[in-house]
């Protein structure tokens, strides 16, 4: 064998690429080098010498076989058919094929005698790749696994729609795309591509996911539209990916991207229909791997790399008509594509109507969309479509509603529902009697129900997938989806009479399919099934209790899963609606305000959510009519409200008020309704300062919850938290810490480390650890939990903001002196902004700032800071609240700092006995006030109350935390003791 048979060069057209990457890695694997061309005779004049060309370098020429004859044309198929008999006769011994189609070849591809490699197994294979490029079949087996994946193999992880097999031409757009992420490698990229409805964008990221999925190990697609369906699909690759569903659905999403992020396998994300980027954002992981969004939203150029899908070139249109519907020539597919501007969509529905009419004339046809005005079919012209389209359209719904009435009828109920999955399984399973009469006969009868809905894609261009049915014995139509413009049109013309008759029906098929179990995890892929359907089928503005108590599962749903705008949008467009048509105190309006407070409140719109829940505890008390549950729920979630805005007194007495009424009314204090509303009592009291009867309250309803729900209920082990919580503010660290390490870690195991009540755990954790001293523990975790909060929930999200707080206090007494600052004035700036100058939050928040002032030695404006804090403090809160008690303690080491010995021995001698008053002699507040007033005392000559007051202090520390504790220490050493605020989580 000569040198120059060696070499084997791989030509391929572009849609074969993965192929031809697997066929030149066997080759070079059997030790032989190679060259890979990608060839587009298409752009080729048909001539000897561009085959000629082909065979220059040394060697074999290895064809690789697709379906390309078919976008040629009869004419330039034949011209290079002539080209090809002309070069094959000399060069005979050098070419060979491969053929990856399943289509029947024509007589000259024929003539290559090309070998398949179609569902074959790869071992199979490589021997006839091998055996075709010249190359002995190899004494040693080798590892198929390593290299390029083997292309009739699906990728590890695979979702995404069937191929499009009578997808045509947009070579250079695909070209385009896929050299964009070859560029990019595995640094990752995000493309989007950028139209008008219509215009082919789906088909093509779709043909994309297809001819290049052997370059992936994970694709999955995400259908955009809606938000809610876009973040459930997206959670649904968490147990592809071996996670767990943290329950939370924005934890697991966050555990999707993270895992995509480390991943080392290749993967490709589809976003089809995306419309505001901001919706799905965060459905976009960073790093490595690959992003396709399909768009008509040009917003979208600020968060990836856009590639304009134009309509079809006309060449293209030609191509893709002709083989819809190949009876019209070439002349008759340019003037149809002529007169619908060469629209893929219209195209596509334009030549199925032809192809199933075959007696209808092709002129007249083309004729009508050129020139015909949509009255003269039936339809009234609206306006908002170009005549031609409408008169297409029009003429398609006369062939269903003349021709095909059971499909006709069947899209006249389609349209109730959302364009961008049709829920067929709801349909397929639905009660016959929630069926119209004819669909219910249309849906018992297997054969029939695929025959319509074949029937309306091969007419309308809806795209539908098969799966296997319940029994196993048949394959039917699993999904069906409808493209929008379409599904408008369509409902625009649809008879009053008919909308509403359908759309009844469509209502009543979506409440059968109301799992009526909105807190299972086994019912949440329903949930973000049925949500997108609500408004589509008119369920929003029913007067069906029924429908209205779906709606409401739905929003309680998001409220679940964590998804407050979500939520909060769709609870303000039912009470919107539902008000207006059933009066303010109708039972369902009552629960759906109440949720519409909620989500406000969760979404930190703590002023709306208290407008809201004032309003309806009025109307409550103003009818005589309102049953006692409604007025304990609106008092309960109005505390709550009331609560994060800093009016702790107004809260207590809400859920005193409603705590007694639910007991008599639910049957005693541990019912779990009455517990939980205990359970904010409890809370109210902390915030208020109280933290002895808080911490005994708290202990209570833990007890009662252990013995109702069991100690791993999620409502348990929250009472635990917050009883460890407790025991931190009264000193009490060892026992708190010992408690909130066990509790933090069955929050794991139960509610998984993402979900919210679990970071709220490990947040605690942090905060004890720190109290005993554990600082580097106590760092890595609440870095941690701060950087999961704000991928999660944002920088200025509750939580986050009080996260942030606590981290600055940290860092401060790490003497990370500059980062504390930084991060203190930003998390008081935030808090003011969001909750007003003057609420204990941001009062205290800044008050941290004055003590990170006086250690870089900002001693004036650390005084002014500090003294504004403590007032401001007192006036909210009250003086004897250990809050503005701790304020006061940052102001006399202030006052001492700027040489005002005698104002902090003063200030210093009543804080302390306010500290007493409040929290007792023991509490660690009590006795640091107690020490630093005997370095006040002792600085000013009065040794003898100094000494006793300073070995008091030692003693009781000593004992409360043990000898070696940091602040037993700095006690001893005679060091300034200071105050942190901390936020509570309300």
């Amino acid at each position: 064998m000569t040198a120059e048979l060696e070499h084997v060069t791989v030509v391929f057209a572009g849609q074969s690429e993965s192929w031809a990457k697997w066929i030149d890695h066997q080759v070079r694997a059997a030790g032989r080098p190679t060259t890979l061309v990608r060839w587009n005779p298409l752009r080729r004049p048909p001539a000897d010498e561009s085959l000629i060309d082909l065979l220059s370098p040394p060697g074999r020429l290895l064809l690789v076989i697709d379906d390309w004859y078919e976008r040629m044309g009869q004419v330039r198929f034949d011209a290079w058919a002539h080209v090809l008999r002309r070069v094959l006769s000399p060069y005979r011994e050098r070419i060979a094929a491969v053929s990856i189609t399943a289509r029947p070849l024509p007589e000259a591809v024929i003539a290559l005698a090309p070998v398949e490699l179609r569902g074959l197994r790869p071992e199979v294979a490589r021997s006839r790749v091998l055996e075709c490029a010249g190359i002995p079949a190899p004494g040693t087996l080798i590892d198929l696994r390593r290299g390029p994946r083997f292309p009739d193999d699906p990728p590890e992880v695979w979702l995404a729609p069937r191929r499009n097999r009578r997808f045509i031409g947009r070579t250079e757009l695909l070209a385009k795309v896929h050299s964009a992420y070859s560029t990019a490698g595995r640094d990752g990229a995000a493309m989007a591509l950028l139209g008008p409805g219509g215009f082919g964008k789906s088909q093509l990221a779709l043909e994309y996911v297809h001819r290049f999925a052997g370059e992936y190990d994970i694709v999955w697609w995400i259908n955009a539209a809606q938000r809610v369906t876009a973040r459930q699909q997206f959670a649904d690759l968490a147990p592809e990916l071996d996670l767990r569903d943290a329950g939370d659905l924005s934890a697991t999403i966050k555990a999707v991207r993270q895992e995509l992020g480390r991943t080392q396998r290749p993967w490709l994300l589809v976003l089809d229909g995306a419309r505001d980027p901001e919706q799905v954002r965060d459905l976009i992981p960073d790093g490595r791997g690959h992003v396709l969004v399909t768009t008509h939203r040009s917003e979208w150029g600020a968060h990836a790399d856009t590639i304009a899908v134009p309509a079809f070139e006309r060449g293209e249109s030609v191509a893709f008509v002709r083989r819809r519907a190949p009876r019209l020539t070439e002349v008759q597919a340019g003037r149809l594509a002529e007169a619908v501007e060469d629209m893929p969509l219209l195209l596509d529905q334009m030549a199925a109507w032809l192809d199933l009419n075959p007696t209808a004339s092709v002129d007249e046809y083309i004729r009508d969309i050129q020139v015909g005005k949509p009255d003269r079919f039936g339809v009234m012209a609206s306006g908002e479509y170009p005549e031609s389209f409408e008169v297409a359209w029009a003429k398609l719904i006369n062939t269903l509603r003349d021709g095909a009435e059971p499909a006709w009828q069947l899209l006249n109920l389609l349209v109730c529902f959302s364009h961008d999955m049709v829920p067929v399984r709801l349909l397929q399973t639905a009660r016959h009697a929630d069926l119209p009469h004819e669909l219910a006969e249309l849906v018992a009868e297997p054969s029939s129900w695929n025959t319509a809905l074949r029937k309306l894609s091969e007419i309308t261009s809806m795209r539908i997938e098969y799966e296997q049915s319940p029994r196993l014995d048949t394959q039917t139509v699993g999904t069906l989806r409808m493209h929008r413009l379409f599904h408008r049109y369509v409902r625009s013309v649809q008879a009053p009479a008919d909308a509403e008759r359908h759309s009844a029906a469509a209502r009543k098929v979506l409440v059968s399919a109301d799992p009526r179990d909105s807190s299972s995890a086994g019912n949440w892929a329903r949930y973000a099934e049925l949500i997108p359907h609500l408004e589509p089928s008119g369920a929003l503005t029913s007067a069906d209790d029924d429908v209205r108590d779906l709606v409401l599962n739905c929003i309680e749903y998001l409220r679940m899963r964590g998804e407050y705008h979500d939520g909060w949008w769709l609870a303000r467009q039912v009470v919107e609606h539902w008000r207006e048509a059933f009066g303010d105190t109708d039972r369902l309006v009552l629960v759906a305000v109440h949720q519409l407070a909620n989500m406000l409140r969760r979404l930190g719109r703590y002023s709306e959510a208290e407008d809201v829940g004032r309003e309806i505890l009025q109307r409550l008390d103003g009818g005589g009519d309102a049953r006692p549950i409604e007025v304990i729920r609106a008092k309960d979630g109005l505390g709550g409200t009331l609560m994060a805005l800093g009016r702790y007194t107004e809260a207590r007495a809400l859920f005193e008020e409603a705590a007694a009424s639910a007991a008599a009314q639910l049957g005693g204090e541990n019912v779990p309704r009455t517990l939980s509303i205990r359970s904010n009592l409890a809370v109210a009291l902390g915030l208020q300062g109280h933290y002895t009867e808080s911490l005994a309250l708290h202990r209570k309803i833990f007890e009662a919850r252990v013995e109702l729900l069991g100690g791993k209920s999620a409502a348990t082990l929250n009472s635990a938290l917050r009883t460890a919580w407790m025991l931190r503010l009264l000193g009490q660290y060892r026992e708190a810490l010992a408690i909130q390490g066990h509790n933090s870690r069955v929050h794991s195991q139960v509610l998984d480390r993402s979900h919210g009540q679990t970071v709220l755990a490990e947040h605690n954790l942090a905060l004890c650890a720190r109290r005993v001293g554990d600082l580097q523990f106590a760092h890595i975790m609440m870095r941690g939990v701060r950087e999961k909060l704000i991928r999660r929930r944002g920088a200025l999200h509750p939580d986050t903001l009080m996260v942030s707080c606590d981290f600055a206090t940290l860092l401060r007494q790490m003497d990370r002196i500059p980062q504390a600052r930084e991060l203190a004035e930003l998390t008081a700036r935030q808090y003011a902004d969001q909750l007003g100058d003057t609420h204990p939050y941001a009062i205290g928040a800044r008050d941290n700032v004055a003590t990170i002032m006086r250690d870089m030695g900002e001693i004036r404006g650390a005084l002014e800071l500090s003294q504004r804090s403590t007032r401001e403090m007192e006036e909210r809160v009250g003086r004897e609240h250990p809050w503005a008690i701790g304020c006061a303690k940052n102001e006399v080491a202030a006052l001492d700092a700027v040489g005002e010995t005698d104002a902090a021995a003063e200030r210093g001698r009543d804080a302390a006995d306010r500290a007493a008053r409040t929290l007792g002699d023991g509490h660690i507040l009590t006795i640091s006030l107690r020490a630093g007033l005997a370095l006040d005392l002792a600085e000013l000559g009065q040794h003898a109350e100094a000494d006793e007051l300073h070995r008091d202090a030692v003693e009781r520390l000593t004992m409360l935390l043990g000898p070696d504790h940091e602040h037993t220490r700095h006690i001893l050493e005679r060091e300034r003791p200071y105050w942190d605020f901390e936020p509570q989580p309300i």
